[in-house]
């Protein structure tokens, strides 16, 4: 067993998973960013409508 390619190997693999958990929280922080906008966004074209009550409710299936 060769320790150095073994401990090379092993930081290869920790800079990675570190990559990639960085990689998803910039992912989720951009999703919440995108959420809040959407929400803001249907929250100002029901007080801009002429009936607030239509289209006030609706369903989702995710």
């Amino acid at each position: 067993m060769n320790i150095p390619e073994l401990s090379t190997a092993l930081a290869n693999v920790q800079l990675t998973n570190q990559v990639g958990v960085a990689v998803l929280g910039k992912a989720m922080e951009s999703s919440e960013t995108a959420g809040k906008s959407l929400i803001n966004m249907m929250d100002r074209s029901m007080e801009l409508s002429v009936n607030p009550n239509i289209g006030s409710n609706f369903d989702m299936m995710v």
